[in-house]
């Protein structure tokens, strides 16, 4: 299997678009997590059937939210999604959430290619408000049974504030692997070489233009 921190970039967040993984499908009751130790999927643990996914959740690879864990995701999609497969997302919005004291934000998305419904879901306001209050029931009470009141559904907000959640966490994951830090900086130094070079021979160009004129 690969390993998807290493074969795959967060993908084009500011233009709103993700990378996500799929790790539990909608309707399952089994907690799978990546295993970024040993580059795969396991089970953590099997949840009581009643607080079941209400939705597909995932993770966005080369992200670290201020748990310690990839960004999660939660994929809304007509039906459920398969373990282990990764799929470019549309950003709709983030649900901020806190789970026994630390921030567990989750970025709310929708495939970025969607022809069964045409693209309709293209903001948070265009999700249907019971699916919305199905998400946050869930995540306000399916640790009751284990920590009743250790988690909370604090807001959910738009697209804007979803991108500074997800910036936030690619930095963290940067930091946290400085020689992707230092290949980011060697590309970023080739494309400005590349854009110094391209200016250099349009300029010749006009100028060679001119004097033949």
């Amino acid at each position: 299997m690969a390993d998807f921190n290493k074969v795959l970039t967060p993908g084009d967040y500011e233009n709103g678009e993700l990378n996500v993984v799929i790790e539990i499908p909608t309707g399952s009751n089994h907690k799978i997590e990546w295993d970024r130790k040993h580059a795969c999927f396991m089970l953590d643990r099997v949840e009581p059937i009643a607080f079941a996914k209400p939705c597909n959740y995932g993770f966005i690879p080369q992200t670290l939210d201020e748990d310690g864990d990839e960004l999660d995701v939660l994929m809304i999609t007509d039906q459920p999604l398969t373990t282990g497969i990764w799929m470019k997302a549309r950003i709709l919005g983030v649900m901020k959430f806190v789970d026994g004291g630390e921030v567990d934000d989750k970025i709310i998305c929708v495939p970025a290619d969607d022809r069964n419904n045409g693209d309709l879901y293209q903001t948070l306001e265009d999700l249907p408000k019971q699916i919305l209050k199905q998400i946050e029931y869930h995540f306000n009470h399916y640790k009751d049974l284990k920590k009743p009141g250790s988690t909370e559904v604090k807001a959910f907000e738009d697209l804007k504030s979803a991108k500074k959640v997800i910036e936030a966490s690619i930095k963290r994951y940067v930091e946290a692997h400085p020689e992707l830090k230092v290949k980011k900086n060697i590309e970023s130094a080739v494309n400005d070489a590349k854009d110094a070079i391209s200016d250099t021979i349009e300029g010749v160009k006009k100028a060679v233009k001119n004097a033949t004129k």
